[in-house]
């Protein structure tokens, strides 16, 4: 009963707020309305809150909003219908039709975003975890080499109990996508649902050649450090299978799951909640206090980057039903980077003067994590015209756009002003795309400070060959007119990408 009341005292707020609304289209103000119109605002809000606990609308169980949202859509034209009723009878308990009308179309919007963005925060917090299952442990694990383990001792029974769970609870298409990968029924292969590094931590170390969690990533609450702890009890070489719902997937779970405009609300409030608010210092606290860090969204990009950086390498991954499949193999020990890029503003690690790595400011246009998948992705997609990545899926949309625009590269200007970049010059490289290129163009790029106008944008190269072609020849002409060179490359390169509309992507 206490929590129906405090609904209830929060959807009259909710409802004086669209008054107040409404009002403001009108020349007189709040105080006259309430003074001389006194008893119909009292009918107007017994109406309202006689037609919201008549028809349920302070009833929020379950796990859909469609449901309530369709109680508030009903109970509200039960009020407009009382209350133009009361109007059409008895003319001096009426409000003009802008306020009536003008108040109940606010206050169903203020509901739905409130009542919306309750659901959204009940169902991060609606996390259940299942417990582990019993296992014995090997008592020497060989060497794992493919994905498949042979040779190896089958329990026939935990086989079968092995294949009912993970059905059950993900359905047959994800077992057979596991199991033509991984030997699901040997001793040496262990299997959780878990979000809780305990139970990670709690197995011994090197016992198993496998570990396959059946739990997204998303309800993890520090995910690095879960992957680490997987990391610390796998051997070198040993499997990992993990799960996740990316943002694709869960936004189009979204506008499926809920009417069209409605749908659109939801996902704007989610972007909002779990994906803007996490990436600033002023709002990440509030973030994950309202969801703990569960149910939070994960580009494809943020996922295997993550793994990248906690000592993985990608073998196979695959969209399977709703999720994100990934199976890879420990390769080394976790990177522990306490810099990771994750919010608006990033430092990027590049080759500088001298070979020393110095930090370039940009604004982020990769999803959080991709700069650990420039190997991946170079041997996934290779190289496009201009250098520049094929089907590069780590950049973000709004990235794109950025870059077309020049904006992700403004912050620049501070490693301008701190001497680390000159105005023309090569362009900063990172460790992996810098060793794709000849040594002696190596060593003679380290010679000097790399520039914010690279020679790309006289010179236009299409292939990596045509780039090492310009540089070697700008470097060249630096090497014997530094002043001259660096003048006659910015005046073409701006006449260039004014011009010509020369873009590096």
């Amino acid at each position: 009963m206490l929590k129906r009341f405090l609904l209830l005292l929060l959807d009259l707020i909710l409802f004086f707020t669209g008054f107040c609304l409404s009002i403001s289209f009108k020349p007189n103000t709040l105080e006259y309305y309430i003074d001389h119109y006194t008893v119909p605002l009292i009918v107007f809000i017994i109406s309202w809150s006689i037609s919201s606990i008549v028809i349920g609308k302070f009833v929020l169980t379950g796990k859909e909003f469609g449901p309530v949202l369709k109680r508030i859509v009903i109970s509200n034209m039960v009020t407009l219908a009382i209350v133009t009723t009361i109007m059409f009878f008895f003319y001096s308990y009426s409000f003009s039709r802008i306020i009536v009308f003008g108040t109940i179309a606010f206050a169903t919007v203020l509901e739905m975003i409130t009542y919306g963005v309750w659901f959204l925060v009940k169902q991060s917090l609606e996390i259940k975890e299942m417990p582990l299952p019993t296992m014995r442990l090997p008592s020497s694990p060989p060497v794992i080499q493919q994905f498949e383990e042979t040779g190896a001792k089958v329990d026939f029974e935990r086989k079968k109990a092995i294949r009912r769970t993970i059905v059950d609870e993900l359905g047959l298409d994800v077992y057979a996508y596991i199991s033509r990968a991984i030997n699901l029924n040997v001793e040496s292969t262990l299997i959780v649902s878990t979000t809780t590094r305990f139970n990670i931590d709690n197995q011994p170390s090197h016992f198993f050649n496998t570990i396959v969690n059946l739990k997204r990533v998303n309800d993890i609450r520090w995910i690095n450090k879960f992957f680490e702890s997987v990391n610390d009890k796998l051997p070198k070489g040993g499997l990992y299978v993990c799960m996740a719902e990316t943002k694709d997937l869960r936004k189009r779970r979204i506008l499926r799951k809920y009417p069209p405009v409605l749908n659109y609300i939801y996902y704007t409030f989610d972007y909002i909640i779990k994906r803007v608010m996490p990436k600033f210092n002023l709002t990440k606290g509030i973030y994950f206090f309202l969801t703990r860090g569960e149910n939070r969204v994960l580009s494809r990009a943020e996922l295997l980057g993550r793994l990248y950086s906690c000592g993985f390498e990608v073998l196979n991954e695959e969209f399977v039903g709703n999720h994100l499949y990934v199976i890879c193999r420990k390769v080394k020990s976790p990177a522990y980077d306490m810099e990771a890029t994750y919010g608006p503003l990033i430092k990027l690690r590049r080759v500088g003067k001298n070979g020393k790595e110095i930090k370039i400011y940009k604004m982020r246009t990769m999803h959080p994590y991709a700069e650990y998948l420039q190997e991946y992705v170079y041997q996934k997609h290779d190289l496009q015209d201009g250098g520049k990545f094929k089907d590069d899926f780590r950049i973000s949309t709004v990235g794109r756009i950025m870059r077309r625009l020049w904006i992700d590269e403004l912050p620049s200007l501070i490693n301008l002003f701190k001497g680390d970049l000159k105005v023309v010059g090569v362009r900063p490289l990172s460790r992996h795309y810098f060793s794709l290129y000849t040594k002696d163009l190596q060593e003679k790029r380290v010679r000097y400070r790399p520039g914010l106008v690279p020679p790309f944008y006289v010179d236009n190269p299409k292939t990596l060959d045509e780039i090492m072609a310009s540089e070697h020849k700008y470097l060249d002409a630096y090497a014997k007119h530094p002043l001259w060179t660096d003048i006659k490359y910015l005046f073409v390169a701006a006449y260039n990408i004014i011009f010509k509309r020369y873009r590096s992507g």
